[in-house]
């Protein structure tokens, strides 16, 4: 990639982006196209819909967010449809301040910056396009130019709606720039960033004493006063605030609830009429969108507070709980780890499932549902079947407990574990167990776990241990079935042709000795039960799989040993039962003879090559299976 040609092709992209013209071209443009003349609000909705939406079974999954925000699908589309879409059709939500409320590390920053980012990019695309009355330091809306008595008409020939007032410089050079002809006036396209301070405010709660409300207002600019003569001269007033630069986009206030109460008042007006105070002037406008964080400690402290009713009132908090879903906090873990430096040691599978199965497990709540423990309602949540539940069941657990996810271990506290496991000398790759030991190594250096939350988290390793094993276990039996891949296709079709003449209340023909034969109950059974397919449950499962060969012979397609993948994985199991004691010796044999050496290099081969293994944690997966089943 030539670095330089890229960065000047940015450079020329942002310059055909450009576009200057007077308040008259704007409104030429407008009649073609009312969009630019859009709410922040709107702005916003349409941005996150453009990425695409996608629906499954009534629920919607936002694009946007989907390469950032891991697992929180329920909260991400409460957020978009409660709020964002709310407040783009100009419902009373636009005039209410958006506070983020959830656990520390569990995603609230980031969902702000990508919004924050999002908005960037969507301002320099055709249908995010911002334009704003050149030389305005808040980047105003040009229709505000229009007089409130002719506002109806306009809006009308327009389909737009106008709102807010011109502030107080606009007003000054109107006057004095353009004579108050008002077609005159330049109007200029703007591309958002919170670099340059167009669109885009952030604030940040400091020391009470040295903060200044000028922080959010903008200030009075004492050098000036001797020029203009006057404090209330827009000329010598700064509209630098956060308040000011956020004009037409999205103002942050970060752990919102720390500022000194006299920051706040400022968002009562803003939020409710639209407007805020600054210096000597009358009520500016602002179209700006408000999201604010916090920790559900400092928010339970603000509501308990009286004097805070009147803001409480023009919030919508928005819960925001750590991710629930085992292959979510996985992906949460890659994405910290692939920012990072440590990229070049490798990481065996089912090293990062493993702290994702201990940290969901700290999270989940006890279920009253009879025969559901954690493990399984964690399977639940992470989209596998279990026997004997249906969606309704995962849908009624969900609903179970409003405040489930916002306790528990965090990522961060995770991440910091497994940063310290792979900053290790000497170290080219990290398992399972290594993980699962520095999260034990560490909980005694938390600040915030009692000593019964200790014993509990501890039985969540074991039990994140216990499930390694298995996958473990299921890996190298992967491994093995296929260096007996003949035998499990043999099994395969004998499977077959036993439910075929079950089903169909018909004989099986002895190949050899042409005698006819019941199905072999005890054979399928042996298969049946590798996946828990109850004896009630065997005729309905027997009778899917016909249902499902005959719809691949209408199609001409062929049902093979991989066409139904939980007939598949009990063919395995069942051939891996049937060999554990071969792969038992093999694995556990300090010298091997040349027969198991060349099926260990085989499964060895097949590990690295097709599930992701290096050489060293394929050699101590081998190792630590046979001690498992030496057991």
């Amino acid at each position: 990639m030539d670095i330089f040609k890229r960065i000047s092709d940015y450079n020329q992209e942002s310059e055909k982006l450009a576009w200057t013209g007077t308040f008259k071209d704007y409104v030429e443009l407008l009649k073609k196209d009312p969009t630019p003349a859009m709410t922040a609000h709107s702005r916003v909705y349409e941005m996150i819909k453009n990425e695409g939406v996608e629906e499954d079974n009534g629920n919607k999954r936002y694009k946007f967010f989907e390469k950032e925000i891991f697992g929180l699908d329920r909260a991400v589309e409460k957020l978009v449809e409660e709020y964002f879409h709310s407040a783009a059709r100009r419902l009373d939500v636009r005039k209410r301040i958006l506070l983020l409320m959830g656990p520390v590390s569990g995603g609230k920053s980031t969902l702000v910056t990508l919004l924050k980012r999002g908005l960037e990019q969507f301002s320099r695309t055709e249908k995010g396009a911002v334009y704003a009355i050149q030389g305005c330091p808040m980047h105003e809306e040009p229709l505000h130019l229009i007089p409130h008595e002719l506002r109806p008409d306009v809006e009308r020939v327009l389909g737009v709606r106008i709102e807010g007032n011109l502030c107080p410089s606009c007003q000054m050079r109107l006057k004095t720039e353009y004579d108050g002809i008002i077609e005159n006036v330049a109007v200029e396209r703007v591309l958002i960033s919170e670099d340059n301070r167009v669109g885009i405010g952030t604030f940040s709660p400091s020391d009470p004493k040295s903060q200044d409300i000028a922080d959010l207002t903008g200030s009075i600019d004492f050098s000036t006063i001797t020029e203009y003569g006057s404090e209330s001269d827009p000329r010598a007033y700064r509209f630098d605030g956060e308040l000011n630069k956020a004009n037409r986009g999205l103002m942050e206030f970060q752990e919102m609830l720390k500022c000194d109460e006299k920051f706040l008042w400022n968002l009562l007006s803003l939020t409710q009429e639209g407007n805020f105070k600054a210096g000597r002037f009358a009520l500016i406008s602002a179209d700006e969108l408000i999201v604010a964080h916090t920790n559900e400690t400092e928010y339970k402290s603000f509501i308990s507070n009286k004097k805070n009713e009147a803001l409480q009132s023009r919030m919508i908090v928005m819960p925001i709980p750590y991710n629930l879903k085992v292959s979510e906090e996985e992906k949460i873990y890659k994405k910290l780890i692939e920012q990072s430096d440590m990229k070049h040691i490798h990481i065996a599978p089912h090293a990062l499932r493993a702290a994702a199965i201990f940290s969901i497990l700290t999270r989940l709540k006890e279920t009253k549902k009879q025969g559901m423990d954690l493990v399984k309602k964690m399977r639940m949540y992470d989209g596998e079947e279990v026997e004997g539940y249906k969606a309704a069941d995962l849908k009624e657990m969900q609903n179970e407990f409003l405040e489930e996810g916002m306790s528990g271990i965090d990522p961060r506290y995770v991440i910091n574990r497994i940063s310290s496991a792979l900053i290790k000398q000497d170290l080219q790759c990290i398992n399972a167990l290594d993980v699962l030991r520095a999260l034990k190594d560490g909980l005694d250096q938390h600040p915030s776990i009692t000593k019964e939350e200790r014993e509990k988290y501890l039985n969540f390793i074991s039990i994140a241990r216990k499930e390694y094993d298995s996958l473990a276990k299921k890996e190298i039996q992967k491994a093995f079935v296929y260096s007996f891949e003949e035998s499990a296709r043999t099994l395969f079709e004998n499977y077959l042709d036993n439910i075929e003449a079950y089903c169909n209340w018909t004989k099986i023909k002895d190949p050899l000795t042409g005698e006819e034969l019941d199905p072999d109950e005890r054979l399928m059974r042996s298969i049946e039960e590798q996946i828990g397919i109850s004896e009630n449950a065997k005729k309905a499962f027997r009778e899917e799989i016909l249902i499902r060969i005959s719809s691949y012979s209408r199609k001409g397609k062929k049902f093979d040993y991989s066409s139904h993948d939980r007939l598949r994985e009990a063919i395995e199991k069942k051939l891996f039962h049937d060999l554990k004691d071969i792969v038992k010796i093999t694995t556990s044999t300090k010298t091997p003879d040349e027969n198991q050496l060349k099926r260990i290099n085989e499964v060895s081969k097949r590990l690295i090559d097709e599930h992701g293994y290096c050489p060293v944690c394929a050699n101590e997966l081998l190792r630590y299976v046979g001690s498992l089943l030496n057991r």
